[in-house]
């Protein structure tokens, strides 16, 4: 299996969203890396992922991904951080797996009650075939990237970064897709429910974020009473992308908490 495995000190786990593809969150890896030890990877189901990946099994398999990567870096147990879809699947790893949650971190992440809406429907049937039409709809977050970045130069500058990385590490069409329809069959709400573990929900402003909207992801605080909220000013689905130096200050302290209360733990046992 590939993974990314850079920096030093606490660990902590950073799954990516939907696209699948751990290149596009490249600036808050490298702003976390210089407090923490960050472990990344691109879902199972990528060719560039070397991970196994049972289409059976499905988002299991991304799951077991974040176990596969802690036992390969052997790190016993870490904090971990889900990006949009990536929360689902470490919220569901810290379900079945609270020995190896150090503490969970979700980032504007689709909750277990989410449902495709009209926009995503659509794209569900012919996602391919569709690709240019997502391709322009996505200009409407260059809203948010000028609301992070103020200045028009600046502005084009980080819209054309994020443009590259996308362009460079291409997401599938029919991957995205399948991604969606598996958690049709899922009942993870129940399951979720179950998370113990120290957790942290962070989100953009209502007005700049328009992928998943701040009330759904705020679903968590409902799931985790023990869960803390944080946002991330001027930012909306990218702001550890577009302000990765201002993410990593909202991360890193409660990574090092998490820690800290680990080895204490384990002192005492």
């Amino acid at each position: 299996m590939n993974i990314v495995d850079v920096g030093s000190g606490p660990p902590l786990v950073l799954v990516p969203g939907i696209q699948g593809r751990w290149e596009w969150m490249k600036p808050a890896v490298e702003a976390l890396a210089r407090r923490c030890r960050v472990l990344t990877f691109s879902l199972a189901d990528e060719t560039s992922s070397g991970a196994p990946f049972d289409p059976a099994r499905g988002f299991d398999s991304y799951v077991e991904q974040i176990r596969e990567a802690l036992d390969q870096a052997g790190i016993p147990e870490a904090t971990i951080c889900g990006v949009s879809y990536g929360s689902l699947i470490a919220a569901a790893f810290a379900a079945r797996h609270p020995e190896r949650t150090a503490a969970l971190i979700v980032v504007s992440g689709i909750p277990p009650s989410w449902k495709p809406d009209r926009r995503v429907l659509f794209y569900l049937q012919a996602p391919r075939l569709l690709t240019p039409l997502f391709y322009v709809a996505s200009l409407r977050l260059y809203r948010e990237i000028a609301a992070a970045t103020p200045g028009v130069l600046n502005g084009i500058r980080a819209a054309a970064g994020h443009g590259f990385r996308a362009a460079t590490h291409t997401f599938s069409p029919t991957k995205m897709a399948r991604r969606v329809r598996m958690l049709e069959s899922l009942d993870l709400d129940r399951e979720l429910k179950g998370v113990l573990s120290p957790a942290l929900v962070i989100t953009g402003d209502s007005a700049l974020e328009r992928v998943v909207p701040v009330p759904l992801t705020r679903e968590y605080l409902r799931l985790w009473p023990q869960a803390r909220a944080a946002t991330l000013p001027n930012t909306g689905h990218l702001g550890l992308i577009t302000k990765p130096a201002e993410f990593a200050q909202l991360v890193v302290p409660f990574v090092n908490e998490a820690a800290g209360t680990m080895a204490s733990r384990r002192r005492i046992g």
